[in-house]
């Protein structure tokens, strides 16, 4: 790596520091991305439900609202100017019991607080004329949710970035940080070497490793790092039997999650998922474990067939899992994306991304402009 000063050292290649390292470069800053694995996105950004979010979720005001409604406008429209497979197709939230439909209106309210658009609920029967295979009381209908084909997404903010002067520096990760006057030395280790890179600002966008990168920066304050915990999801696909919904279809929201919910990929196969399993792994970059346990397909099924009473028994096989990097542990109320800078933390010329869970596929690109706004030009 070149030793001379740069502007911006990003760490993580996700969607989210993609989105991130091509905001800045677009700025005129000079970019570094720093990836521990050998590509982008191999972390969470690849191990998701490749949906693009409404906001229908979150406390209005809240980062994860804002950043989700102003994001995914931003989405579709970059993926239809760039060619990236993306498409509306709508959700569905549905309540299988009477006793549900109060928390179903409550929902489409705190939506429309949100700015999503669209939002109409709709009787059992109106449900089902969308989808007849649905059984539900009533439900939250979403036309502004969506899917995106992640990974075109990726490769497609990193073209940007690079065309920008962007460069990505794989298999490299982050081991320390100091100050050094107006800028940091930043001790990277590539392939069994260590090199030291000289930036003005570091923004930490490392996902699972942000609280692990945070730590290694000489200075920041240990009690300004947040917990982590980890909730792996599993997904399972369908598998002979045929599809029978077009849209999304989503229970009501659980603890840890949106519950076990249907989405479609780009070709209209179904997948079902996530689930929430905690676990904690302390072990600073620690192989996590990604093996889907086939023995959840019985509690996915019984899930499933709160709305999907007609799946067939043993349509279910395991797909993949994904682990969200939540800063609220079980039982806890969710905790908003923390995205701080040196007005918060006091450490000049350093930007902290902590609990970038969902919705922060579909936020990415919002996310990449308030970073924008908090690192100066030079």
């Amino acid at each position: 790596m070149d030793t001379d000063c740069i502007d911006v050292l990003v760490v993580g290649a996700g969607v989210v520091g993609l989105a991130v390292a091509r905001r800045l470069a677009q700025a005129g800053l000079d970019v570094v991305i720093a990836e521990r694995e050998g590509g982008i996105g191999q972390g969470v950004s690849s191990r998701n439900s490749e949906v693009v979010h409404a906001g229908l979720y979150y406390a209005p005001g809240s980062l994860k609202a804002r950043l989700c409604v102003a994001g995914r406008e931003q989405l579709y429209a970059f993926c239809a100017e760039r060619g990236v497979a993306a498409r509306a197709c709508g959700k569905l939230v549905v309540a299988t019991r009477e006793q549900d439909v109060a928390a179903l209106a409550a929902l489409a309210e705190r939506g429309r607080a949100n700015g999503v658009p669209g939002l109409q609920l709709l009787s059992g029967t109106d449900a089902r004329a969308l989808e007849p295979a649905l059984a539900c009381s009533a439900a939250l209908w979403s036309p502004s949710s969506g899917i995106v084909d992640s990974h075109g997404l990726m490769l497609a903010l990193l073209g940007d970035a690079q065309n920008a002067g962007a460069v990505l520096a794989l298999k490299s990760s982050v081991v320390g940080a100091r100050r050094d006057g107006d800028a940091w030395r930043v001790q990277v280790q590539a392939e069994g070497e260590e090199a030291e890179l000289h930036t003005r600002w570091i923004v930490n966008a490392a996902g699972l490793d942000a609280q692990a990168v945070a730590r290694a920066v000489d200075g920041f304050p240990a009690a300004a790092v947040p917990a982590r915990h980890l909730a792996r999801g599993h997904y399972f696909a369908l598998s002979g039997t045929q599809n029978p919904f077009t849209h999304l279809i989503y229970p009501q929201p659980v603890d840890g999650g949106l519950g076990v919910h249907l989405t479609l990929d780009l070709a209209g196969q179904a997948r079902f998922g996530p689930d929430v399993q905690w676990f904690e792994s302390d072990a600073p970059g620690a192989a996590l474990d990604y093996a889907v346990d086939p023995a959840r397909a019985a509690g996915f099924e019984t899930e499933i067939r709160r709305w999907w009473p007609a799946l067939p028994a043993g349509a279910l096989v395991p797909a993949y899992t994904g682990i969200r990097p939540k800063i609220a542990g079980p039982g806890e109320p969710a905790a908003d994306f923390r995205i701080v800078g040196p007005a918060e933390h006091g450490v000049p010329g350093l930007v902290q991304l902590f609990g970038i869970e969902s919705p922060g596929l579909t936020a990415a690109m919002a996310i990449g402009e308030v970073v924008r706004g908090m690192v100066a030009s030079p």
